[in-house]
C-alpha cells in the first residue's frame, strides 16, 4: 500500500517528473517545455490547469516523486492531460487517488464534463476510467507519436458526482503507468 502525499505541483517538480516520464513513457514523453506551459497556467485567479505530484517519503525522510497528474479547463469541459505513477507502485490505487483529484479539480473548475485520450493498447488505464465512469467516444488514429498507436477517447459527464463513488484509498487498484497526452 502506497502512502504517498498529494500536493501541487511546482517548477521545481519539473526535472524528477520528466526522470519518470521518460521512464514511463520513452517514445512520447512530454518536454520540459509541455510542463513549463501548462503550469505557467496553474496558478492564480486565470489559472486554467491544476497539476498534482505524488510523493513517497523514504526511511531517512527523503522524499521522491512517484506519480503526477494534470487537468485542463476550457469553458465548461476539463480535459485530463496527464497522469503517471511509477512502475514499482502499480497496483496500489495511486492512479485512482491522483484521478480523484483531478475530478476534483474539474468540479472546482465547474466543468460539466472531463474528456481524455487514452492509448488502445493500455488496457490497465482504460479500466481505471471505467470504474470512474468515462465512456469511450471515438478514437484518435495514430495520436500517439512516434509510435503512430491511436488513442481512445474517453468522456465523462457531471464529475461532481463521480468524485464521490470514486475510489479515495491508496489500496484500490490503479491504472499507474498511463497517460493522455493532450
Amino acid at each position: 500500500m502506497t502512502t504517498a502525499v498529494l500536493r501541487e505541483m511546482r517548477w521545481w517538480d519539473i526535472e524528477p517528473v520528466l526522470e519518470l516520464e521518460k521512464d514511463l513513457f520513452p517514445e512520447d514523453a512530454w518536454s520540459r517545455g509541455m510542463f513549463w506551459s501548462d503550469l505557467a497556467h496553474a496558478r492564480g485567479p486565470e489559472a486554467t490547469r491544476r497539476y498534482f505530484v505524488a510523493e513517497d517519503e523514504s526511511a531517512d525522510g527523503s522524499r521522491r516523486i512517484i506519480g503526477y497528474g494534470g487537468l485542463a479547463a476550457a469553458g465548461d469541459v476539463a480535459d485530463v492531460q496527464t497522469i503517471a505513477v511509477a512502475r514499482e507502485h502499480w497496483g496500489t490505487g495511486l492512479g485512482a487517488v491522483l484521478l480523484t483529484e483531478l475530478l476534483r479539480a474539474a468540479t472546482a473548475f465547474e466543468c460539466a464534463e472531463v474528456m481524455l485520450e487514452c492509448r488502445v493498447d493500455n488496457v490497465r488505464a482504460q479500466k481505471l476510467y471505467e470504474r470512474f465512469g468515462f465512456e469511450p467516444i471515438g478514437f484518435r488514429r495514430g495520436y500517439y507519436q512516434p509510435g503512430n498507436v491511436d488513442a481512445l477517447v474517453m468522456r465523462l459527464r457531471d464529475p461532481a458526482t463521480s468524485v464521490p463513488s470514486a475510489p479515495s484509498a491508496p489500496s484500490a487498484p490503479s491504472a499507474q503507468g498511463t497517460e493522455s497526452n493532450g
